[in-house]
């Protein structure tokens, strides 16, 4: 961060949020310490305290991350006209690629604190909002374009999907199940309560 000279504030808090989920991806949130940010940014412990102590520094690393994630989802859902694959991308994207995915494995660090924090807690309900409003959205068209039937409130559907998503995310990011499987179980889902298997193509 320091080596980059005559860079606005701008530049370089985004330098030094870099460098917060560096330190964070390294070390783990609770083993985390201010001096691991400014090591990885390349300044002193005091000059990353010019922008903040080291909860606030992570509570806005987490929420930028968190709005990474869902804008990322939204945009690749919203690329597609037919539900069927709207749903199929949804599902691609939601999973992690494998142990290294970084921006999964950011969310999940900072997920622990959600149970002691309420601003923390605030933020990843807010993540799961987001993330059911898009399911609930894909499966309210697909019923409307005539692909998917199912008997059960599309909000409730789309909510298990995200806690499937989320329980099985935990396993890929340890190494203990691939994303193949994960889609699979995604899928296998997707056709017990739609009718619709994602598998076989539109």
């Amino acid at each position: 961060m320091a080596a980059k000279k005559g860079g606005g504030k701008e530049q370089r808090r985004a330098e030094l949020g870099e460098a917060v989920q560096r330190a964070l991806l390294s070390r783990g949130l609770e083993g985390l310490r201010l001096r691991d940010v400014a090591e990885e940014a390349g300044v002193t412990p005091a000059a990353v305290l010019y922008y903040g102590d080291l909860d606030a520094l992570v509570h806005e690393t987490y929420q930028q991350a968190i709005e990474r994630y869902s804008r990322q989802r939204e945009e690749i859902a919203d690329r597609f006209d037919d539900a069927r694959d709207k749903l199929r991308a949804c599902i691609d994207h939601g999973v992690a690629t494998g142990p290294d995915d970084a921006l999964t494995r950011l969310l999940f660090e900072y997920w622990p604190r959600c149970l002691r924090d309420a601003r923390a807690a605030a933020l990843d309900s807010a993540l799961t909002e987001r993330q059911i409003a898009v399911y609930s959205g894909i499966l309210v068209l697909g019923r409307a374009q005539g692909h998917f039937t199912f008997q059960d409130p599309p909000r409730l559907l789309a909510a298990t999907f995200v806690a499937v998503e989320d329980g099985y995310q935990m396993e890929v990011l340890a190494g203990r199940r691939t994303r193949a499987e994960v889609i699979a179980a995604l899928h296998a889902y997707t056709r017990a309560v739609t009718g619709h298997d994602l598998a076989a193509g539109a």
